[in-house]
């Protein structure tokens, strides 16, 4: 019986040899997927599918694609590797709009630009007109396409800190807040400097301060719930918080 289990050798043969000819051939085959998925990578690289076809734009409201795109320096006929990301996101950082910028490949052939914009905040009065108010504080010159209507008008601020200090507190109010917001008046008095008048959209004046003004104005909703609404007035927020009527 034990004579009966054992495989001589010629028989083994044929078998070892089969199983290292499947290697053999895989491993060909592989190395021959590679060699041709290399030379592939080198005729891309080399021709025009390559190069830059599409550049797209995103997240930009106020600044155009064509200016982005023109502050860029990027060319479509550009080989999409030769484009220099960082290179590309400083020169268009120093649009004064531009708050942030990431410049990004997408093969085969995409530049995609995302920009993040500084809010408008307010169009301050100069020289007889109203320039657009950045949340950083920066004030831009007057173009008609930056005249949206979706700030407050601000006026009387012949002082540049004052006008940063309200850049800041519009900036970080609530957006149902911020829109409720019509115009604002800097109205300094020998004991206050930092007074101020907000006239609302839905008709009652605020009086505040720079001091404190976004966390006081957080309770403004609040505030104009417990009032008639037909009955207007000045809501004062400096030191504590209380209504006197037009009526009075």
């Amino acid at each position: 019986m034990q004579d009966e289990k054992v495989i001589s050798i010629e028989d083994r043969i044929p078998r070892l040899k089969k199983q290292r000819r499947k290697k053999v051939n895989r491993r060909l085959i592989f190395y021959l997927t590679l060699f041709f998925f290399l030379i592939c990578i080198i005729a891309y690289l080399q021709s025009p599918l390559s190069n830059v076809r599409h550049i797209e734009v995103l997240g930009n409201e106020f600044i155009d694609d064509e200016e982005i795109i023109a502050l860029s320096n990027l060319d479509i006929n550009t080989n999409i590797w030769n484009v220099k990301v960082e290179e590309i996101e400083a020169l268009i950082e120093e649009n004064s709009f531009v708050k942030s910028v990431v410049v990004t490949r997408n093969l085969p052939s995409t530049i995609t630009i995302e920009i993040e914009e500084y809010i408008v905040v307010g169009y301050v009065e100069y020289k007889d007109e109203f320039h657009p108010l950045l949340e950083n504080g920066e004030r831009i010159p007057l173009e008609d396409r930056y005249l949206q209507g979706d700030a407050p008008y601000l006026i009387d601020f012949t002082d540049e800190s004052m006008l940063q200090t309200l850049a800041e507190h519009l900036s970080s109010l609530p957006n149902n807040i911020f829109r409720l917001i019509s115009e604002v008046y800097w109205t300094p008095e020998a004991q206050n400097e930092y007074k101020v008048q907000l006239y609302m959209n839905d008709g009652f004046i605020v009086n505040g301060s720079l001091r404190n003004l976004s966390e006081k104005m957080e309770a403004y909703p609040s505030i104009v719930a417990q009032l008639d609404p037909e009955d207007k007035g000045i809501i004062h927020l400096n030191v504590g918080a209380y209504f006197e009527s037009f009526s009075n």
